[in-house]
Formats: C-alpha cells, structure tokens, sequence
C-alpha cells in the first residue's frame, strides 16, 4: 500500500489556514497555493538521489554533494493543478511539465478525460501529479492510469486537501503510489465537496464560478 503522508509543518498549516478562508481573494489564494506546493515539494524530493561531486571553493578543492540527474516530471490536473506547478518549479526548475485533463460530470461525478500532453520520455521519469483537492479519488486515479498506460512506474500524487474516500479509492486503485496531504478533511457533502474544504479550488484560483 502507497504512503500516506500528511504534512504538518507550521507554515504549511498557516497558509492552509488562510487558503481556507472564504474573504480570501483570488491573487493571495493564489499566491499561497504557490507557497504551500514549494513546501510540499520539498517534502516530496527528500529522498532524490545524490552524488559526490568536486568543487572548487574559494579556499580550496572539495568533495561536496550534487542531485544525481534524476529526470522528474510533474503533471498538474488540468485546471486547478495548473495553481501548483510554479512553485514546485521553483525547487526543481528543470523538470518537465505534462497536462492531464479532466472533468467531473455533474451526473455521474466520474471524471471525463479532455486533454492529455505528457513528456515524450514520461516512462524514464520520476512523476508528480499535482491536483490540490482530492475529493473522489476519481480524476487523481484516472490521472494515474492515464500515465501509467504511457509507461510510467514512479508516480506520486501531492495534494492541499484530502478526503478519507479519496484516498481510500487512489489506494484501493494504485497500491504503489505515496500521497503528500497538507491536511485529511472530515468528508465529502452530497456534491461531493471536501468539507471543511475550501470551496472550489480552480474557481478561487482564477476568479471563476
């Protein structure tokens, strides 16, 4: 069974905090998304690969450590994963940047592929799929396959905001898998909404309804 990791850093839970806030506006909800991924990126690539490497300070030749050249990709659920990707870019500019996406129909509430554009070596690289509520499980597990039936075999799924039934269908789907949390909420309402949650996230990023 993949990981379930909640990451209960203090400034994460603060802007979480914020995020949650209903008077939040668009530009810093927006702003503190971008903070809150490059804090959970830096959770999520504490175990990358490193070498030794030689420098020369200004005092002298030395061994000192340097990333080993892992290729990464990360691969933002289309829309609301698109208000994760920047700040994740900001720890590991170099890597690739793929799109899935999806919708959820308001009948069914099961997730409907659209787009999908993805690195054309996906299969050599480590993932990261971005997507900052994890309400149904639906989209984040079809998200997974989707890359999965490209090739891919290193895949994590990084979330703000996660519901018990949510993880429970992405862990019962993909077993070998690792979730990253800022926070696991109560339960999903009768539309499917995290509760306490924070509305819609893809509208509060950009101003929508």
């Amino acid at each position: 069974m993949g990981k379930l990791i909640v990451i209960d850093h203090p400034l994460i839970q603060h802007k979480l905090t914020l995020i949650r806030d209903k008077n939040t506006g668009s530009k810093d909800f927006r702003d503190i998304v971008k903070e809150m991924s490059m804090l959970i990126g830096y959770e999520i690539t504490r175990d990358l690969p490193l070498q030794e490497v030689e420098v020369e300070t200004p005092l002298c030749i030395t061994k000192s450590k340097a990333l080993s050249g892992k290729k990464l990709g990360l691969i933002p659920i289309l829309r609301a994963g698109l208000g994760m990707v920047d700040g994740v870019l900001q720890l590991i500019p170099a890597a690739k940047v793929g799109h899935v996406g999806l919708y959820r129909d308001p009948v069914t509430l099961e997730p409907v592929e659209y787009y999908c554009k993805l690195p054309s070596d996906v299969q050599e690289r480590d993932l990261i799929v971005l997507d900052p509520m994890l309400a149904t499980g639906g989209s984040a597990s079809a998200a997974i396959r989707f890359l999965k039936d490209k090739g891919a075999t290193n895949i994590k799924l990084a979330c703000l905001i996660a519901s018990p039934e949510g993880i429970k269908v992405v862990q019962e789907q993909h077993e070998d898998v690792d979730i990253y949390v800022a926070s696991v909420d109560e339960k999903l309402d009768d539309h499917a909404y995290i509760v306490p949650g924070l509305g819609d996230a893809g509208d509060r990023l950009f101003g929508t309804k």
